[in-house]
């Protein structure tokens, strides 16, 4: 009788472990990537103000190149 309990036992213990184990798949698929576009926007006030700002510089140098008497040159 005894070894009929131990048996019994075993079995519960055995179906209560094959129970409990599980089993996990996991499928990883290849990544994409694609070319990324970016589209900046300047900001055009900025290049107007700078153009204004050195103006006076680029229409002197102008006059000094157009008129070689102001420089003092010869040429």
């Amino acid at each position: 009788m005894l070894k009929r309990c131990g048996a019994v036992v075993v079995s519960i213990i055995f179906l209560t472990l094959a129970g409990c184990s599980t089993s996990h798949e996991l499928e990883v698929k290849p990544v994409e990537i694609k070319p990324i576009h970016i589209t900046i926007d300047v900001n055009v006030k900025v290049d107007k103000a700078l153009d204004n700002f050195f103006g006076d510089i680029d229409a002197a140098q102008e006059r000094l190149e157009t008129d070689p008497s102001k420089t003092g040159g010869t040429e």
